[in-house]
């Protein structure tokens, strides 16, 4: 019998609640033919379905005036990863998994990210969905915790940092290009052709990521709090996107 592949995910603090996390679960169940787990390390597990494994949230200890900016996901690269070994892919909550996601655990490559969207020219990755095998980037965490004032003033964010220090080792790859499109740069129409076209999902697309806004429940409304980047109300999004 294979053991199942490891999935994780994050949630403290007040953004996101117990849904995001069973939702996810059930859109990898969906989309998934092999056997697999999934744990959230968070710091509140009240509402989370019972078949999600809870780990307790890592603590970062950074300065209690530090911006947020996701650094939080760096604790994912700590040898003790709540017992977890091997290969691990890291889900953020507001993705909306769209087709099967079987390939992101065959993908050759020690760590894999997405390529940033806005910043192509760049070896810039956007840690929504990222695999890395636990423990062999701890010494990125303890640089971070040792240089936290220097990395911070240097990097705009958890992302940045750690794909400089994982291409300063030779092993950064990307997904492929069509794996992993941003649903704001490359699902939206362009204006003014959004007041009139909906958004589509891009050819070879397994997971739709959200950045800022709109988030999934703001598509399938039509909401993005932006006049000069509107979106018509999504109903595939509602139709991937649920528990």
């Amino acid at each position: 019998m294979n053991l199942p592949v490891n999935i994780i995910c994050m949630k403290w603090g007040g953004k996101y609640g117990a849904h995001y996390v069973n939702t996810l679960y059930a859109m990898i169940a969906r989309h998934i033919t092999l056997p697999f787990q999934l744990t959230c390390f968070t710091d509140d597990p009240s509402g989370i379905d019972g078949r999600v494994r809870i780990g307790a949230l890592p603590t970062l200890e950074l300065p209690a005036c530090a911006p947020e900016r996701g650094w939080n996901k760096l604790t994912t690269l700590q040898v003790d990863l709540g017992g977890l070994s091997g290969d691990v892919l890291f889900l953020d909550l507001d993705v909306v998994i769209v087709d099967n996601i079987d390939e992101l655990f065959s993908y050759p490559a020690e760590f894999a990210i997405i390529r940033d969207a806005k910043l192509k020219r760049h070896m810039i990755g956007n840690s929504s969905v990222y695999r890395f095998k636990v423990g062999r980037y701890q010494a990125v965490l303890d640089k971070f915790r040792k240089q936290y004032a220097e990395i911070q003033q240097t990097f705009r964010n958890e992302q940045a940092y750690l794909s400089h220090e994982i291409h300063q080792r030779d092993e950064l790859s990307f997904w492929p290009e069509t794996w992993c499109p941003s649903f704001k740069y490359h699902c939206m129409q362009s204006w003014p052709w959004a007041y009139f076209q909906d958004a589509k999902i891009p050819t070879g697309a397994k997971i739709i990521i959200f950045h800022g806004h709109p988030e999934p429940h703001e598509a399938i409304q039509g909401i993005t709090h932006k006049w000069y980047r509107p979106v018509r109300p999504t109903q595939w999004v509602a139709d991937y996107w649920r528990a």
